[in-house]
């Protein structure tokens, strides 16, 4: 389901233009695709914002003219300390079209202790119907063993979805937990190391 948007036209760009847009709770964004020109929108920040948390949500983009758009979430771009929106690239899409897109891989479940389970790729790229993006991909590892090995060709699909990345990538697997060496103390070392040249010398001096 399409999350609804009401949004507004930018006509003042730039870096000042964009720093007011933020100050005012409003984030620019740019919507693109099907070879049409493209619009600088100004988006509510709170809104987008939760939309946002899911990097593939569908929007339903509403202008004060009545004019209605479907968008997905192309790029999003971050302030770098506060994390907090600062820019929307939206991709134009059409119902019963597919698109491109990276979905997120999680795991379910637990392995066989005490192995643990490991995510080897983050997110899976496929084609799916643009109005039906998956939030993420579910791999259960409930009772895998040590060894266990999940490639992106073995991964079951949701839907029709289609699969884009090399079906010979590893997704996920199950490994026993490393063991990493105690750090030697180089203090407690050169201390040892005071103490015998001392009793060395004390003993030389008896």
């Amino acid at each position: 389901m399409a999350e609804k948007l009401n949004v507004e036209l930018r006509e003042d760009f730039g870096k000042g233009a964009a720093r007011r847009l933020r100050a005012d709770q409003r984030i620019p964004a740019v919507l693109y695709g099907h070879g049409e020109a493209p619009l600088h929108l100004s988006l509510p920040n709170h809104e987008t914002a939760l939309i946002a948390r899911n990097p593939n949500a569908l929007l339903e983009l509403g202008l004060a003219d009545g004019t209605q758009h479907l968008a997905l979430i192309k790029e999003i771009q971050r302030h770098p300390l506060k994390r907090s929106l600062t820019h929307l690239d939206l991709i134009t899409v059409r119902r019963g079209e597919k698109v491109e897109v990276d979905i997120p891989v999680i795991l379910s479940g637990e392995p066989v202790a005490p192995a643990i389970a490991m995510v080897d790729l983050q997110t899976l790229t496929l084609s799916v119907d643009a109005l039906h993006v998956p939030e993420h991909i579910e791999i259960s590892v409930e009772d895998a063993e040590e060894g266990y090995q999940l490639f992106a060709g073995d991964v079951i699909l949701p839907g029709d979805a289609e699969l884009v990345t090399d079906a010979e990538i590893l997704v996920a697997s199950v490994e026993m937990p490393r063991v990493e060496p105690a750090p030697e103390d180089e203090e407690s070392e050169g201390t040892a190391e005071e103490s015998a040249e001392e009793s060395a010398e004390d003993a030389e001096q008896e």
